[in-house]
């Protein structure tokens, strides 16, 4: 567990109330890893999203066939990572490494899951804020995507 007044500090908690956000303290534990860490690989199943405290992670996608990994999107402190762990079929859709030393708190999805199943209100203030991440890590594909046409 964390404590919630750390987590009511980032903007994914904002609005919540201390017993909204107890919910993910009681889920969540810090954790801190060297630059090149991997938190899951494109396909993993996934248990677990993440708050970046500190460092940088990149989500990034394999180039088949040439052991080369292409970033999408730099995670910076505050933002939010591992969205598939919530969303079915909770699988990854691209890898998130650690660019730089990290540290991060792990908060295990299929508890908050289950908690959004039980409270609805919750569950859905939280899966649209999940929904604008994805919107937010699409329109970085987006312009990665047409950035490498141009090259």
């Amino acid at each position: 567990m964390v404590s919630p007044e750390l987590l009511r500090r980032y903007p994914y908690f904002g609005g919540l109330s201390i017993e909204q956000i107890a919910v993910f303290a009681k889920a969540a534990k810090e954790k801190e890893v060297e630059k090149d860490y991997f938190f899951f690989k494109e396909d993993d199943q996934l248990d677990s999203i993440y708050l970046l405290l500190e460092g940088e992670v990149g989500i990034v996608t394999e180039v088949p066939r040439k052991s080369l990994f292409v970033q999408s999107s730099s995670i910076v402190s505050g933002d939010v990572f591992g969205w598939s762990g919530l969303v079915p079929p909770h699988k990854a859709t691209a890898s998130a490494k650690a660019i730089s030393a990290c540290k991060v708190i792990e908060f295990d999805a299929a508890t908050l899951r289950q908690k959004f199943q039980d409270d609805c209100s919750l569950g859905f203030l939280m899966m649209q804020r999940t929904a604008a991440i994805i919107r937010e890590r699409l329109k970085d594909l987006r312009i990665e995507s047409l950035a490498s046409r141009v090259d």
